[in-house]
């Protein structure tokens, strides 16, 4: 199993930000690092019982958190600054050592968003959630580690250029019985 069709070439597993919360602060979101490590190896162990081998598998960290813009929005919502990016960096350095554990492949935001001391900001709308620029980001380096997992497919499809113009249903769906 996991070469057929219908199993997924790439899954993703992004969890942390929300997590790290600090449990004084806000402890509905907070889980313990102990358990977020114990959850994220679940999640692998259990995609690999139904069949999802582990190089599928792709843990990504949560992105860092700009203080700052973060407590803005805690004060505008009533509450004090929740979250600290140090912490939040407890919670990805977990999540790259769970990668390292299961085989699996990672992509760690919260250090590659900091890469020399980069103002990251612009990445996250509110200082916590990724803005538009943090989720291109986000695909800029997600999708060469998903490119290597399905360029070994074949194309369901005729390449554009193939297809006749003419009568591009001959193209599209062979002899046009279909």
């Amino acid at each position: 199993m996991g070469s057929s069709l219908d199993s997924p070439v790439a899954v993703t597993i992004f969890f942390g930000a929300n997590d790290s919360a600090l449990k004084a602060e806000n402890p509905k979101q907070h889980i313990p690092l102990a358990e977020y490590v114990s959850n994220l190896k679940s999640m692998v162990r259990y995609l690999r019982s139904v069949g999802i081998p582990q190089d599928r598998v792709i843990l990504i960290t949560p992105p860092p958190l700009c203080e700052s813009a973060w407590e803005e929005e805690c004060l505008i919502q009533g509450c004090k600054l929740n979250r600290l990016n140090s912490v939040v960096g407890e919670y990805a350095n977990a999540c790259v050592q769970v990668a390292q554990d299961c085989g699996t492949d990672v992509l760690d935001l919260w250090n590659l968003m900091q890469k020399d001391s980069q103002d990251f900001s612009s990445y996250l709308s509110d200082g916590l959630h990724l803005s538009p620029k943090g989720n291109e980001f986000l695909f800029s380096h997600l999708w060469p580690l998903i490119e290597k997992k399905v360029s070994f497919l074949p194309l369901l499809l005729p390449y554009w250029k193939d297809v006749a113009e003419a009568k591009p249903e001959l193209s599209l769906l062979g002899d046009g019985d279909h």
